[in-house]
C-alpha cells in the first residue's frame, strides 16, 4: 500500500469570515485523510461562523485565533509555523482577507502568517458576486497572482443572499486537487510532459445512437492525477463527458470519436515525453452516420450497418515519445498483449483480464501484468487504480531517465 498522497506535508489553513467557513471543516478532514498535518488559523469573524473547537477536534492541534494570546505556545511562534508550512491555503477567502493579503495588512492571524510564509499560497475566494466582480477585488487578486499566489476561482451558483452569481467557494475536490498539484510541482516528473487518454470512444450511428464499449475512464483519469501529483505537465484526452471531473491542474481535452482522439493525440504529443494510452478506442465505426434517427421500419426487424476500421492511434504516433498501451483482454491475455506491444511499437504494455471482478472496467481496482519491450514481465497484485498508475509511472520515469 502506497503512502497517502499528502503524507509528510504541513498545510496552514487560514479560515476567514464567510458563511462558507463551515466547508473548511470538511476540507480539513479530507486533507488529514490524505496524510497532511493541518494547522488552522482563524479570523475573529470566522470564529463566529464555526467554533475553533471544531477544527481543534479534527486536527488535535490548538487553533490560532490570536497570535499574541499569552496562553498559546504556538501563537507567538508564528514565524516558525509559517516556515514549517509546505502550503498556505486560505479557504474561504473573503474580500476583506484578499485585500489584507494584497496590501500586507497584518490585521488577523492569517494575514500575519502570510507575511512570514515562504510556501506557495493558495487562495479560495468566497463572497457575493458583486463583491467578487468589483474592480478593487479583481485588482487585489491580480496583484496576488503577480506575486505567485494560486487563485482557485469561485463557482457560479446560488449564494447565501439568495442571488445567483459567481462567488460560491470552489468544490472541495478542485481545492484539494489544486493543493496536490501545487505541492507536486517539484516531484520526480517535474519538467516532463505526459499525454494520457481515457474512456471509451463513441462512434455515431445516427443523431441519437452510437457504438461504444464499457470503459469508464477511471484508469486514465487515475494516471493523469498521479502524473500531476508528481510534477508532470499533463494533457488528458478523454471521452468522459461532464460532470465527470478531471484532476485540477490537468489540461483536459474532451473528444468523442476515435478520429477526434487521433487528431487530439497527434497535436498533444508534439514536444511530449510520454504517451500513455489508457482509452478503449473502438476498432470499428459506421461507414456513415444516418443524418436522422433510424426508424424501425424493416419488415424482418433486421438493421444492417456497414462498419469500417478505425485507425490505430498508438501505431500511428511516430513522435519520439515513450509509448505505453493497455491490453484489455478476455482470453489469452499475455499472448494478445505481447502481440499488441510489437504491432504498435510500444515501450510498455499493461495487460489485464477485464472479465475478472477486481480488474474490470467499472472497478476501482486493477490487476495488471506489465510487459516491457525488452521481454521482461511483471505481474502486479490487485491494487487501487491510483497505485497501478504510480507503478506505471515509475517504469515510465526509469525509461525517461
Amino acid at each position: 500500500m502506497s503512502r497517502p498522497p499528502l503524507s509528510g506535508k504541513t498545510i496552514v489553513l487560514g479560515v476567514s469570515g464567510s458563511i462558507a467557513a463551515y466547508k473548511a471543516a470538511e476540507l480539513t478532514s479530507r486533507l488529514l485523510q490524505l496524510g497532511a498535518a493541518v494547522q488552522v488559523a482563524m479570523t475573529p469573524a470566522a470564529a463566529r461562523f464555526v467554533a475553533p473547537l471544531t477544527f481543534q477536534s479534527l486536527t488535535h492541534r490548538p487553533v490560532i485565533t490570536d497570535l499574541f494570546a499569552p496562553t498559546s505556545d504556538i501563537a507567538v511562534d508564528h514565524v516558525a509555523l509559517a516556515q514549517q508550512a509546505d502550503a498556505f491555503v486560505v479557504a474561504p477567502a473573503t474580500a476583506n482577507t484578499v485585500a489584507a493579503l494584497a496590501h500586507w495588512l497584518a490585521g488577523n492571524p492569517g494575514a500575519t502568517l502570510a507575511l512570514s510564509v515562504s510556501a506557495p499560497m493558495i487562495l479560495c475566494p468566497a463572497m457575493e458576486h458583486n463583491m467578487f466582480d468589483h474592480p478593487a477585488t479583481q485588482a487585489n487578486l491580480a496583484l496576488l497572482k503577480q506575486r505567485g499566489a494560486v487563485i482557485v476561482e469561485p463557482e457560479e451558483g446560488r449564494l447565501a443572499s439568495g442571488l445567483v452569481g459567481k462567488g460560491r467557494l470552489a468544490d472541495l475536490d478542485v481545492i484539494i486537487g489544486t493543493v496536490r498539484h501545487v505541492l507536486g510541482l517539484s516531484g520526480d516528473l517535474a519538467g516532463r510532459r505526459i499525454v494520457v487518454t481515457a474512456g471509451g470512444t463513441r462512434e455515431p450511428v445516427d443523431p441519437v445512437r452510437f457504438i461504444t464499449n464499457r470503459s469508464s475512464g477511471k484508469m486514465g483519469h487515475a494516471i493523469a492525477e498521479a502524473a500531476r501529483d508528481r510534477g508532470a505537465r499533463v494533457t488528458l484526452i478523454t471521452t468522459t463527458p461532464p460532470p465527470v471531473q478531471a484532476a485540477a491542474g490537468v489540461d483536459v481535452r474532451r473528444v468523442a470519436t476515435a478520429l477526434e482522439m487521433q487528431a487530439a493525440v497527434a497535436e498533444a504529443v508534439r514536444g511530449a515525453d510520454a504517451l500513455i494510452m489508457a482509452a478503449a478506442v473502438a476498432d470499428y465505426r459506421p461507414a456513415a452516420a444516418a443524418p436522422q434517427k433510424i426508424k424501425k421500419r424493416n419488415a424482418d426487424g433486421v438493421l444492417e450497418l456497414q462498419l469500417v476500421r478505425n485507425p490505430d492511434i498508438l501505431a500511428s504516433v511516430d513522435a519520439p515519445v515513450v509509448k505505453v498501451g493497455f491490453a484489455a483482454e478476455t482470453e489469452n491475455v499475455l499472448e494478445n498483449a505481447r502481440a499488441k506491444l510489437l504491432e504498435k511499437g510500444l515501450a510498455i504494455i499493461a495487460a489485464n483480464d477485464v472479465t475478472a471482478p477486481d480488474s474490470g472496467f467499472d472497478a476501482d481496482t486493477n490487476r495488471v501484468t506489465i510487459i516491457h519491450a525488452s521481454g521482461d514481465v511483471e505481474a502486479l497484485p490487485t491494487m487501487p487504480k491510483i497505485e497501478v498508475a504510480h507503478a506505471l509511472l515509475d517504469r515510465v520515469k526509469a525509461l525517461l531517465d
